[in-house]
C-alpha cells in the first residue's frame, strides 16, 4: 500500500511539472511570435521616476506611500503597429522648458502623449536572450529616444529621454494591439 502511495505521489508531481513548463513555453512562444511581428502594445504597471525629490515629495503627501504612487492604472501604454506608433505614458519629473500646445494654450507636462506615423525601430538581442527595441519619433521635437527591453517571459522595461525633462523609466508587459485601426 505504502508502495502505491509513493508511486502515485512521484507519478502527480511529473504531472504538476509537466504542465507548468507547458505553460511557460506556450508563454514564451508567443511573446517570441509577437516580437517578431513587430506589432504590440506595452502596458506600463509602474513608473520609476530619476529624480529622488519627486518621490520625495510625494512621499511628503499626508496619508499616502510614494513607492503606491507610482503603481499605475491600466491605460498607460505604448502602442507599436507597422504604421504608427501611439504613447500614452504619465509623466514625473522635472521640465527644464516649458511644453505648451500652440492651438490649445495648455500646457503638457504630466504625460508622454503623441501619436505618430513618422517613427524609427531598430531590433537588437539585450542580455540574456532579451529584445531590446530602440525607437526615434522622428516627429517629436521633446522625446529624443525612446528604448524598450523586453525579456521572455512577456515583461518589459522602458525608459524615455526626453529634450525638455528628465529621463523616465515605466515597468509592464507586452500584449497583443486590441483594436486594428484603419
Amino acid at each position: 500500500m505504502k508502495t502505491i502511495f509513493k508511486i502515485m505521489t512521484v507519478l502527480l508531481g511529473f504531472i504538476v511539472m509537466s504542465s507548468c513548463t507547458t505553460q511557460n513555453i506556450e508563454k514564451f512562444a508567443a511573446v517570441e511570435s509577437l516580437l517578431q511581428k513587430g506589432e504590440f502594445t506595452f502596458v506600463a504597471e509602474r513608473a520609476n521616476p530619476t529624480n529622488p525629490e519627486v518621490v520625495k515629495i510625494m512621499a511628503s503627501i499626508p496619508g499616502t506611500n510614494s513607492s503606491k504612487m507610482l503603481n499605475l492604472d491600466f491605460g498607460y501604454t505604448i502602442e507599436i503597429r507597422t504604421d504608427e506608433l501611439e504613447v500614452t505614458l504619465p509623466y514625473f519629473g522635472k521640465m527644464y522648458t516649458e511644453n505648451i500646445e500652440p492651438d490649445k494654450k495648455i500646457y503638457q507636462i504630466i504625460a508622454e502623449d503623441f501619436a505618430t506615423k513618422d517613427f524609427t525601430i531598430n531590433k537588437k538581442d539585450g542580455k540574456k536572450g532579451s529584445t531590446v527595441f530602440n525607437i526615434v519619433a522622428n516627429d517629436q521635437q521633446n522625446i529624443k529616444k525612446m528604448n524598450m527591453e523586453v525579456f521572455k517571459n512577456g515583461k518589459a522595461h522602458v525608459w524615455v529621454d526626453s529634450n525638455d525633462k528628465q529621463s523616465i523609466s515605466y515597468d509592464g508587459y507586452i500584449t497583443t494591439n486590441l483594436i486594428t485601426k484603419k
